[in-house]
């Protein structure tokens, strides 16, 4: 019976310590009516970018205002505070239940050949539709003609 006391004591200030460590980074987030926030989603562009998909994609759209106090997961959630000009636009953007959309790209801003050593990979520097200009990213040809042909027709 000593032995289970003394496991069950060590358990307990072990436990304590962890607990000590994480509520040095935990905060409690409460958010009040007429603030705004950005709402995180899971971007699916369904392109990918040499073995990376959706890297430089937006992770947050917004800033919506909470109109009134609700019950809502907080995860989803990041106060906005900052610079405007950060704010992706949702007026175009169609937000699917799984809190996933379907990004579309705009314009093709430039067309670079980049050599290896056995062979040539052509890359498009493509505006999304969510996105500004500086914002842009470099995508492979092929993958970009096989997705979104309405964009190579003449």
């Amino acid at each position: 019976m000593e032995n289970v006391k003394l496991i069950q004591e060590r358990l307990r200030m072990t436990q304590s310590r962890q607990k000590s460590y994480t509520d040095v980074r935990r905060r409690d987030l409460e958010f009040q009516v007429d603030d705004s926030v950005f709402l995180k989603v899971s971007p699916r562009k369904g392109v990918r970018r040499f073995g990376k998909n959706g890297k430089f994609s937006p992770r947050y759209i917004g800033p919506y205002r909470i109109p009134r106090r609700s019950v809502f997961h907080v995860s989803i959630l990041r106060k906005c505070v900052g610079e405007s000009s950060l704010i992706v636009p949702t007026d175009t953007i169609i937000v699917k239940d799984g809190l996933t959309y379907e990004e579309v790209p705009r314009a093709i801003l430039d067309r670079q050949v980049f050599k290896f050593r056995t062979k040539e990979v052509a890359s498009l520097k493509v505006l999304w539709r969510s996105q500004k200009v500086k914002e842009a990213t470099w995508e492979a040809e092929e993958d970009m003609k096989s997705r979104y042909s309405l964009l190579f027709e003449e």
